[in-house]
């Protein structure tokens, strides 16, 4: 294997307004694999956040009279930036976020793609016509909706996807017209910077976005400024109700968390189920919204499934994710492990068998899979948010559904069957925001709606559904009489 160039560790100023600032403290953001130094970026102040809301102000009466053209123009120039950068931006995701290179690759070809898709829909919002002459005293009467832009957005993002995230803000921000304000996590805010420097150079109005790596306490001013006109936020449960909480008048969308859900019927493929379960449950070793966290299986056919899935689970590589055939690299912060693994021994010792892993190296967890669990062990009612996954046999159809639907969380689900009724009747009764028939409830294409229901969240993202909360309709009545 050829010798990697290590490039010199950069310091980052936050981008405010058209420019790059360096007047604040510089926080180290270091590798969660090995905890080298990957990066520095200066962390800016609540009155660095006063004066980027004020410039996100100023920025919209201009965002918002850019015709879809120039949206487009703008978004397509973002889309080729990522493309020319696509190496930079993958090692520097795989290093702030841990997440193994080849699916960090794939990470940034989401973002080319989110891009690209927003600059379709930045020329397509579309009203509509309205005959209003229903009854006598309307005749001649009809109207049209437009949608117009909210206003300044701010936009909160999670450690777990740093790059595919923080453009499934941007991008419909930039498409609808809206200005921002973006705090990256502080685990990961490198991509952020990177992606402001892609806008910046796309001629996108100075003031349009503006990314601030903030403590907490500064950015509670975004949650209650009233010149914030929507918060969109994707992260923890309690920290998304408690900005809804907060927020006054203002729009919230909340994208929050989960523990998926898969079913797998006795007649389905289930070597095929099997492999996308373990892709589900253990990409970015189980640090996502939608990771398959639980999985119900026929009893029929629960043995040979449970074969299957624990010999997968048992080929998975765990290490540095620099490397090209790792499949599993650390959690986020070593205090995320040992949390995991306390789950897994208080599992364990209330009568829970290990089926594999089970250990934890520092910030690795070995791929785990658990059995005999009950529904009230955190292992399955709590989002785990690392590689853990429980199996369990089930009797019925129906028990299945009232189990998958045991739970505070809805955000997606699977199901494999080829049994169009049994298919049709999860989609009736499940409570979640989208059912994934054939496949895990970690399938994500970036133009579809998603969100949850219940403790997962209010609102969709996906591009056009994102436009759509960013955007309100307003009507213009037309009397000709």
């Amino acid at each position: 294997m050829a010798e990697m160039t290590i490039a010199p560790v950069a310091t980052h100023g936050f981008f405010m307004d058209g420019r790059w600032f360096d007047d604040g403290d510089v926080v180290e953001v270091r590798a969660p694999y090995d905890g080298s130094l990957v990066g520095r970026v200066t962390q800016a102040r609540r009155e660095h956040a006063e004066a980027a809301i004020a410039a996100s102000v100023k920025a919209f009466g201009t965002t918002k009279r850019l015709p879809a053209f120039e949206r487009q123009r703008v978004l397509r120039r973002i889309s080729q930036q990522l493309v020319e950068r696509r190496d930079e931006f993958s090692r520097t995701l795989a290093q702030e976020a841990g997440k193994p290179i080849r699916l960090a690759r794939i990470e940034v070809d989401r973002a080319i793609f989110i891009f690209n898709v927003a600059a379709e829909e930045a020329t397509r919002i579309y009203g509509e016509y309205l005959p209003l002459d229903w009854q006598e005293f309307t005749a001649g009467r009809w109207g049209i909706v437009k949608r117009y832009p909210l206003g300044p957005i701010a936009g909160i993002t999670p450690f777990n996807f740093p790059l595919n995230l923080v453009a499934h803000k941007v991008a419909p921000a930039i498409a609808a017209g809206c200005s921002m304000v973006l705090k990256p996590a502080p685990q990961t805010p490198l991509c952020a910077l990177l992606l402001a420097e892609c806008v910046q150079q796309a001629g996108w109005p100075d003031g349009g976005l503006n990314v601030l790596p903030l403590s907490n306490d500064d950015a509670s001013l975004l949650v209650t400024d009233d010149r914030i006109k929507l918060i969109s936020f994707t992260g923890s449960v309690p920290v998304g109700w408690d900005i809804k909480r907060r927020a006054g008048k203002k729009k919230v969308a909340l994208e929050l968390g989960g523990n998926a859900g898969a079913i797998i019927h006795s007649d389905a493929d289930l070597d095929y189920a099997a492999e996308r379960c373990i892709a589900g449950s253990f990409g970015y070793a189980g640090q996502t919204c939608i990771s398959v966290q639980r999985i119900l299986v026929e009893h029929s056919v629960y043995g040979k499934f449970t074969d299957l899935l624990v010999k997968g689970v048992e080929k998975l590589k765990t290490g540095d994710p620099m490397e090209e055939s790792t499949d599993l690299g650390p959690l986020i912060r070593e205090s995320d492990a040992v949390r995991v693994t306390q789950w897994i021994d208080e599992a364990v010792r209330a009568g829970a068998r290990l089926l594999c892993g089970g250990r934890r190296h520092g910030s690795i967890v070995e791929p785990t899979v658990l059995t005999a669990t009950k529904p009230e062990m955190k292992v399955n009612c709590q989002e785990i948010f690392g590689p853990v996954v429980t199996v369990e046999p089930y009797q019925n159809f129906d028990e299945a559904l009232r189990r998958i639907n045991n739970s505070n969380y809805g955000l997606q689900a699977g199901i494999f069957t080829r049994d169009a009724k049994l298919l049709f009747q999860a989609y009736d009764e499940l409570e979640v925001g989208a059912l994934i028939a054939g496949d895990i409830p970690s399938f994500r294409i970036d133009q579809m709606p998603y969100g949850g229901v219940k403790d997962s969240g209010i609102g969709r993202e996906g591009l056009r559904y994102a436009i759509e909360e960013m955007t309100e309709p307003k009507l213009l009545v037309m009397n000709l009489r």
